[in-house]
């Protein structure tokens, strides 16, 4: 059980992250040419929510691989990334979906990992950027919002398995 409860304060709504998601989903389709289809990679557990969102509202066609990947601090390893066998990759618009960027470590060693894919070009959408902790240099195509130095939950986001289901995000106190 969680020795840590959840605050009372709603850092972003479900109101504020509905408008933020739509207004993402506009950005990515601006950049995308007419006609392209995006093979979109959500990083799970933490994106699924965001990522479901995010899609529904891309008007271009979209494939999707939904990939496990723990984070490298935490023993992940992405070159040990494994995306469904009839994924297109190479040669496609590629859009990497990620629930926050921290330290930057996860998705750094993800784009290398995938490198040799041979995308025609890598894009990457986070719902929260924490750049408190950054450690590598990745810089996120599309950002939902700016996310305070705390261990934020809620809308996909966990502690210890916990709060994903929150339709808003709060933090752990």
């Amino acid at each position: 059980m969680s020795t840590k409860r959840l605050s009372r304060e709603v850092i972003f709504s479900e109101d504020a992250i509905r408008a933020r998601v739509s207004a993402m989903a506009q950005a990515i389709a601006a950049d995308t040419p007419e006609g392209d289809e995006l093979s979109v990679i959500a990083l799970l557990d933490g994106a699924f929510m965001f990522c479901a969102d995010l899609v529904r509202r891309l008007p271009m066609p979209v494939r999707l691989a939904l990939v496990p990947m723990r984070a490298v601090r935490h023993g992940g390893d992405p070159s040990a990334i494994r995306l469904p066998p009839d994924f297109p990759v190479e040669g496609r618009d590629v859009l990497i979906v990620e629930d926050i960027l921290d330290s930057g470590e996860t998705l750094a060693a993800l784009s290398r990992a995938l490198e040799p894919l041979g995308f025609a070009r890598r894009r990457i959408a986070v719902l929260l950027d924490k750049p408190y902790h950054r450690s590598a240099e990745v810089r996120p195509d599309y950002v939902g919002f700016s996310c305070p130095d705390r261990w934020v939950v809620g809308y996909g986001l966990d502690h210890e398995g916990l709060f994903r289901n929150l339709p808003y995000v709060s933090y752990v106190e």
